[in-house]
């Protein structure tokens, strides 16, 4: 029989600014064989460019845990709040703005 594996607890520190957070309404996502980098960055209407306000870099396994938990909390957040809708409508933005994939790797090749 194995003895029971203690669970450590770690305690996390906010700091005043972290606590403020800060708004993104673009993510772009890049990967390699061993990493996963979103930047967040924000848009702001009819303006020429976005500016990356926080770059995120973690392992592939951190990332699918993370969007496991991510779906957890949107599936809580709609039973308590209802379905979260997004408009996609029949017109093409040419200049489309918020959270999409990019299409290459962090090499920039084509995936």
């Amino acid at each position: 029989m194995h003895p029971n594996p203690q669970q450590q607890q770690i305690q996390v520190e906010l700091g005043d600014t972290e606590a403020e957070g800060i708004y993104s309404n673009m993510c772009m996502v890049m990967h390699s064989p061993t990493e996963i980098v979103m930047d967040f960055a924000r848009v702001m209407p009819r303006a020429p460019k976005a500016r990356v306000l926080s770059r995120i870099i973690m392992t592939p396994m951190h990332a699918k845990l993370m969007m496991q938990t991510l779906q957890d909390n949107l599936k809580k957040f709609e039973k308590q709040f209802g379905e979260i809708k997004i408009h996609r409508g029949p017109e093409k933005m040419s200049n489309p703005i918020g959270f999409q994939s990019n299409d290459t790797t962090e090499s920039g090749e084509k995936k």
